[in-house]
Formats: C-alpha cells, structure tokens, sequence
C-alpha cells in the first residue's frame, strides 16, 4: 500500500501536518553522570626528571 493509500489524501504529506513528537528525558530525568578529575600525587619528583632528561642528554653528545 502506499502512504496515499493509507492516508487517503493524494500527494505528499506536508512536514505541518505531522503530528508533533519530541523525545524527553525520562520521568525523574537521567541518573547523574559520575565524573572525578583524579590527578596522582605519585611520580618522579622535579630532581629525578632533571638528572634523567640530563642524562640523556650527555649519554647523546
């Protein structure tokens, strides 16, 4: 069948004649969303990272 059969008009439905429907949240809305900036305070400290990048500067001389 076609839709002009279904609909009993001739011709192509006009986007205004479509029944308006919109998604929405829902009821109660969305669960919130679990987010942390976690920054370690684990790691090399400032003196580690020098002698390294020192290092490895002196080993490519």
């Amino acid at each position: 069948m076609t839709e002009a059969m279904i609909r009993k008009k001739p011709g192509m439905a006009s986007v205004k004649d479509m029944p308006l429907l919109q998604d929405g949240p829902p009821p109660g809305g969305f669960a919130p969303v679990r987010y942390a900036r976690r920054i370690s305070n684990t790691g090399p400290s400032a003196m580690v990272i020098f002698l390294t990048v020192s290092g490895a500067f002196a080993w490519g001389m």
